[in-house]
């Protein structure tokens, strides 16, 4: 979620019965005190803690060792990181383990490591991703634990394959993707609104928006809005290197300001199933609502059709 993410955000998703997950990347140590007892003043729910292993600061992470989450979620670690001491402190502090893996090598070593929760993340979705699509990842993610099943992690996958009902955007997922467009989300208006005006057909995988912001993502792509600003620099990436400061710049003006043709918005090919704004809760009552129908009616039905 990136800076769109809030205390609000995390207890309206907890509360309604979902997991919110605060973003503590790039958090000093008081921050994360500052908004997990934000959010405890909010819910009384569990919510994890979200660190990206490639950048994460030992003193952030352990102040929230330190307030004994109910769940480290992790991802994006570089190749040569241990992942396995920062799931061990994590243990140690009571806290389940999620990790979110874009390939089957990377779950492998994530649940070798002592990893609780792999996440399959497909090349579809909005943000930083792989290459692999959901539709196979998962499955390709579940068969593993067969071989690495004595690595003591639980496996338990999902991908982005959203249902519509009723004219409603419907996920049984990590609703991160889906997210940004609700009321308690700090973005601009105008960037919200894009996302429900989207067809699905204008995201584009790219490194632009990371170039201009001077970061550096172990292994990863970032899939945003095509718009005027990722059409630019297409094809130009070395001339965006050479004028990244200035084009910083402008990124940080258009967020502000909500242009959408010269802002970068990360976003998934899914928008195109969005059709309103609604709270963040109910989204969560909606991806529970579809889940109990699919379980309770159109699963045995399948079933009985085989």
């Amino acid at each position: 979620m990136g800076t769109g993410t809030s205390p609000e955000l995390v207890s309206a998703v907890s509360n309604a019965g979902g997991l919110g997950a605060l973003g503590c990347h790039g958090l000093r140590p008081e921050q994360v005190d500052e908004r997990t007892a934000s959010i405890r003043r909010q819910t009384n729910k569990p919510f994890g803690r979200d660190f990206l292993l490639f950048d994460v600061r030992e003193d952030s992470f352990a102040a929230a060792l330190e307030l004994r989450p109910a769940v480290m979620q992790f991802a994006w670690a570089r190749p040569e990181q241990d992942l396995r001491a920062y799931f061990e402190r994590s243990h140690q502090a009571g806290c389940l383990v999620t990790y979110m893996a874009g390939n089957v090598p990377e779950a492998i070593r994530a649940v070798k490591a002592g990893a609780d929760v792999i996440i399959a993340q497909g090349t579809e979705g909005g943000g930083h991703v792989g290459w692999m699509a959901s539709m196979p990842l998962t499955p390709m993610v579940v068969d593993c634990r067969r071989a690495h099943s004595g690595a003591g992690g639980r496996w338990i996958c999902r991908r982005t394959r959203p249902r519509r009902r009723a004219g409603a955007r419907r996920r049984r997922h990590p609703a991160g993707n889906a997210l940004p467009r609700h009321r308690r989300v700090a973005l601009h208006q105008n960037f919200r609104q894009a996302i429900v005006d989207s067809d699905g057909h204008d995201t584009q995988l790219s490194e632009i928006p990371d170039i201009a912001s001077g970061l550096v993502w172990p292994g990863a792509m970032i899939r945003s809005r095509r718009n005027r600003f990722i059409q630019r620099w297409a094809g130009r990436e070395w001339a965006l290197r050479r004028d990244q400061a200035a084009a910083l710049e402008g990124l940080n003006s258009a967020r502000k300001s909500g242009d959408i043709e010269e802002g970068s918005l990360a976003t998934g090919q899914d928008t195109g199933l969005i059709r309103d704004i609604p709270p963040a809760g109910e989204v969560v009552t909606r991806i529970a609502e579809e889940a109990e129908e699919i379980l309770r009616k159109k699963l045995p039905a399948l079933v009985a059709g085989n």
